[in-house]
């Protein structure tokens, strides 16, 4: 299928990679769910199959233009998921997230149950149908040779 990928990453982050590229043969719009736990280190598990997390994305036109989930608010599960998040990272794994150890201690004190839906800039390009390269929002540069 010649799909670029890093040898070093692990099953789940393969997975992930194929997705990536078999979405873009989607052509309608739709939902992704029931992700496995491993892909989706933040979101809280589903009560009914704790491999899988309480998520979705949209996906118009082959892109993901939104995720959304039920965020993790149990302290040692989190904590376990970010240990483990470090191990792909230190593997090679570049799509790995940090260990937020502050974030963890706040857990630890308690967080009701929350969600949150990010748009993806790719939404905005659809909408305006531009490039992405069009759409992403870089820190105003000061114009050559001026101090």
């Amino acid at each position: 299928m010649k799909i670029e990928y890093n040898p070093k990453i692990d099953k789940w982050r393969l997975i992930d990679v194929l997705w990536k590229y078999c979405r873009k043969k989607l052509a309608g719009p739709g939902f992704l769910t029931g992700q496995p736990v491993e892909i989706s280190p933040l979101a809280k598990r589903n009560e009914k199959d704790s491999r899988k997390v309480n998520q979705f994305q949209v996906i118009i036109a082959g892109s993901e233009m939104g995720n959304g989930y039920s965020e993790l608010n149990d302290p040692i599960d989190q904590e376990e998921r970010f240990k483990r998040q470090t191990e792909l990272k230190n593997a090679g794994d570049s799509e790995a997230q940090e260990h937020d150890k502050s974030f963890v201690e706040a857990l630890k004190y308690g967080m009701p149950p929350t969600c949150g839906f990010g748009v993806s800039i790719r939404l905005f390009g659809y909408l305006v149908d531009k490039p992405l390269r069009e759409c992403v929002i870089f820190p105003l540069i000061k114009p050559e040779g001026e101090k």
